[in-house]
């Protein structure tokens, strides 16, 4: 903590390093939405092998992934990317969109996502403020990031991020960070309980599942780290925001009612947008209760 006090007492050297750090953490969060839902798959064909009892011989020989290996290579020609083909943003620009071996081209996304990344991170400190909970918040906005893009690439909210999410929001407000310990406490419960009694009611009504649980963690998490006066906002908005979408694709793309809409970027931006004004939001959500 001393540290990060250190850091934002030279204001000047602050926004600078959030632009460097975010953009290299934007870099790795390429390969975290890339590779973790990878690893999930592999992780469950695993378990459901030992579940089965399958011979050693009969099992799916995939190549073992993680975030650290193998290096990263062009999908088109299997070119090992250099150190100085990697550097976010640059490096795709020096590049003009394209491997420098087979001259394939390289998708856009990843320095969007590296972009996007430097742009919400510096939002964050110039909004909050350059305080030591504009600089923890950095983590917070980072994951939903990652989970954005996951949720929309695979439908999958994983574990691996809500949870350690959760329990990072409920630690820091503990000491009062971003919000009281009580706040916190109650947001996460708030969060979680709120979405798995909407899916349980619309399942017994239904038979249908109408969201998944990733969602339910997510909101919790959200809970833990802006407190619990903030749910029913982030609740709202992203509703909002979700209806919205889905209606647009109905009308405007012919999708069908039937195909799913991942909840969980709606909640990451709305979760955003109450980290960023959330007392703006509480004012005005009081005034529209007449509280």
């Amino acid at each position: 903590m001393a540290e990060l006090q250190g850091l934002i007492d030279n204001p000047w050297f602050v926004y600078p390093f959030v632009l460097f750090l975010s953009l290299c953490v934007g870099s790795f969060l390429n390969v975290v939405i890339l590779r973790l839902p990878k690893m999930m798959e592999q992780d469950w064909r695993c378990q459901c092998e030992d579940f089965l009892e399958v011979a050693e011989s009969q099992r799916a020989d995939t190549k073992a992934v993680s975030l650290s290996s193998p290096n990263s290579t062009c999908p088109a020609c299997g070119h090992e990317i250099r150190p100085w083909e990697n550097i976010p943003v640059i490096s795709y620009l020096l590049l003009r969109g394209k491997c420098s071996a087979c001259k394939a081209p390289i998708s856009v996304r990843y320095p969007l996502i590296e972009s996007v990344t430097a742009v919400f991170s510096v939002a964050t400190v110039v909004i909050m403020g350059p305080t030591v909970a504009a600089l923890w918040a950095l983590v917070l906005v980072w994951a939903l990031i990652a989970l954005t893009v996951i949720d929309f690439d695979t439908q999958l909210l994983p574990d691996s991020i809500t949870l350690p999410l959760l329990w990072l929001g409920l630690i820091l407000n503990y000491f009062g960070i971003l919000t009281d310990f009580h706040s916190a406490f109650w947001g996460a419960v708030v969060g979680y309980l709120s979405l798995w009694s909407v899916y349980w009611l619309f399942k017994l009504v239904t038979g249908k599942e109408g969201m998944g649980y990733g969602d339910f963690k997510l909101l919790g998490a959200l809970g833990a780290w802006l407190g619990w006066q903030l749910v029913p906002a982030v609740i709202l908005l992203s509703s909002i925001v979700g209806a919205v979408v889905g209606i647009s694709l109905i009308v405007f793309r012919g999708q069908g009612r039937e195909v799913p809409i991942p909840f969980g970027p709606y909640l990451a931006a709305a979760g955003l947008l109450c980290l960023w004004f959330g007392a703006e939001i509480q004012v005005a959500w009081y005034a529209y209760l007449g509280v």
